[in-house]
């Protein structure tokens, strides 16, 4: 009995010493053929995504090889279709090849060709098909309530619970990270999962608008109110009514504003410059902040009463190098939404990459990972596609980690790499990794790894 995990091969041949042949080769080679007397039988047990690829001699009654590739490519033009042909016939290799087969072999041929043309076809298959199913993952994320927070770190996965049960109450919240740790992402993923996921999502950065009109961004002002003001103008929280105010960098509003942001916190009603009339308000405000608010206070750089308004429920966000074992699948997931967005191809990490993504440590957080994924996309194949030479010049560090947990580190990355490429099939990942299947169950259970957890998505 095959394996159910290792790759399909299509073995189309109307002569059947040759089926038996090569499907005995390529059996104990580690993959599972699927003999066919005709093309005809072939096509009808062809199914959508067909994760192997297909062999197929090129002079057969009925439906020949030609006729073969043409509807294969048809119904999936990135499935990989090999040839075979009779021995001299060039010109119908060459015609083969134009109309977009993979390969051919020429008969008589060795079983060494035979597995290394079908190894290459099949690793090909395996990232057309990652790169179609990560598509598809990113189309129906952009329909999907709020952004994704990617990561398996117990961190991550905490984080994303506690946004999850914070998003179906009505509080305020205040996010401490450092900059380019995400507060930002975090911040429209509690608003797009509350029930006011329809509403205006508001975003002010404190600290980049000007403190002479920074309150009437905020408030709005009426006609008159001040020189200038020609006519009245919403501000900020009144335009996100029924829905969200972020406020980025609240450590930077000045303290004269904190006073009148406070009450607007504690009585859900704004007054515009130049009025006496509150308006009522439904919104719910999120803050975020990069220093400790409560030592602020205490040095007098913030209002104390604000930060216990705001302290309600606080949500730390881990910095990158707090969560390595993120690394590779963040940068992979920026990758495929560079490749998507540029129209580009784009190529699976080695473990030369795993290694430079893990060494190095990421003082701009996500922001700076989620930026040397968009030149990996765009740029790397200048230097053909070596991380290490994008990140030249950059300092590494893996911290304090002793030199164990530093390779521990990196294998387990590279397992978690593996698991998820290969969708939790344990044949291809030890193939993969060059491991017997007990030493891989062992380092599964080390780690704390299962395969199960890969075969219902190659990210969480």
């Amino acid at each position: 009995m095959h394996d159910q995990a290792a790759p399909p091969v299509m073995i189309i041949d109307d002569e059947p010493h040759l089926r038996i042949t090569a499907g005995q080769t390529l059996e104990l080679a580690g993959y599972a053929p699927e003999p066919h007397a005709s093309a005809e039988a072939a096509l009808a047990r062809l199914a959508p995504d067909f994760p192997g690829v297909v062999v197929s001699d090129i002079r057969m009654p009925g439906m020949d090889g030609m006729a073969l590739l043409r509807e294969v490519r048809s119904r999936d033009p990135d499935l990989p279709v090999i040839l075979i042909t009779g021995h001299g016939d060039i010109s119908t290799a060459v015609e083969a090849m134009r109309d977009g087969a993979w390969d051919f072999l020429e008969k008589p041929f060795a079983g060494e060709r035979l597995v290394e043309v079908v190894r290459r076809g099949v690793e090909k298959r395996r990232l057309s098909l990652e790169n179609r199913r990560l598509k598809a993952e990113l189309e129906a994320q952009q329909n999907a309530p709020g952004p994704r927070l990617v990561g398996r770190t117990e961190t991550m996965q905490r984080l994303a619970s506690m946004v999850q049960r914070i998003s179906q109450v009505e509080t305020d919240v205040l996010l401490f990270g450092e900059t380019g740790a995400g507060k930002d992402l975090v911040a429209r993923a509690i608003h797009e999962r509350s029930r006011r996921g329809g509403r205006p999502f508001v975003a002010i950065n404190c600290g980049a608008v000007p403190e002479s009109i920074i309150e009437s961004e905020l408030f709005g002002h009426e006609k008159g109110a001040f020189t200038g003001a020609v006519e009245r103008r919403i501000g900020k929280f009144e335009h996100a009514e029924g829905g969200t105010v972020f406020l980025d960098e609240i450590e930077s509003m000045p303290l004269a504003l904190q006073v009148k942001l406070l009450r607007v916190l504690q009585e859900r009603c704004v007054e515009r410059l130049g009025s006496n009339v509150p308006v009522p308000l439904d919104i719910r405000v999120i803050a975020a902040t990069k220093v400790d608010l409560k030592v602020a206070a205490e040095a007098g750089r913030f209002r104390e009463d604000l930060y216990y308004r705001l302290n309600v429920v606080t949500l730390p966000i881990p910095a990158l190098r707090e969560r390595r074992e993120d690394i590779p699948l963040l940068f992979q997931h920026f990758a495929v939404v560079a490749a998507n967005r540029s129209e580009l191809e784009c190529p699976p990490l080695d473990a030369a990459g795993i290694s430079a993504l893990l060494a190095h440590d990421w003082p701009g957080n996500v922001r700076e990972l989620r930026n040397l994924a968009e030149r990996y996309v765009l740029l790397g194949v200048t230097c053909d596609y070596r991380l290490d030479a994008l990140l030249e010049g950059v300092e590494s560090d893996t911290g304090d980690m002793a030199l164990p947990q530093q390779v521990e580190l990196f294998e387990k990355s590279l397992i978690s790499q593996s698991l998820a490429r290969h969708r939790g099939r344990i044949s291809e990942i030890c193939e993969q990794l060059g491991l017997p299947r007990k030493t891989l169950y062992d380092k599964l259970k080390k780690y704390g790894l299962k395969a199960e957890d890969y075969r219902q998505s190659a990210e969480p």
